[in-house]
């Protein structure tokens, strides 16, 4: 499995630092929903799901956070440390949110609207979809 890291370019002087997010430009995609998760309260893991065909940025903007992807055959962990970095969450890639620092903020770049559809929130589920759909990254 391939993690995608994006570096964003900040942009600062003596009054701080600032980062701006074009799609098709530092987004691999049209960007049609963002939303951030903030006061997760220690212990808590969020995700437990995967997208039959949404993509993804993920950005700590404030402390940070622990994403374990798995893609049905390999699992990693990604540590997200930095407000200038972004993950990229492909479709059909299971992912869980955890070890959230107390000021943590992740925010989301989402490919497309919110669409229950589109989730698949049974672990077993996502196994038998990528494996039906023959996403491996090793093929």
């Amino acid at each position: 499995m391939q993690v995608v890291k994006y570096m964003f370019q900040p942009h600062g002087d003596n009054r701080g630092q600032l980062i701006a997010l074009e799609e098709f430009n530092d987004i691999p995609f049209r960007i049609r929903r963002v939303y951030y998760m903030y006061d997760t309260a220690e212990g808590v893991v969020r995700g437990k799901h995967a997208h039959k065909s949404l993509e993804q940025i993920l950005i700590c903007i404030h402390g940070t956070c622990k994403i374990r992807l798995d893609n049905g055959w390999e699992k990693k962990i990604v540590n997200l440390e930095k407000p200038y970095e972004g993950l990229y969450v492909a479709n059909n890639m299971w992912r869980e949110m955890y070890d959230f620092s107390p000021d943590a903020v992740l925010m989301v770049l989402a490919s497309d609207v919110y669409d229950e559809k589109d989730y698949i929130r049974d672990y077993d589920e996502f196994l038998k979809f990528v494996k039906e759909n023959g996403d491996n990254d090793e093929n």
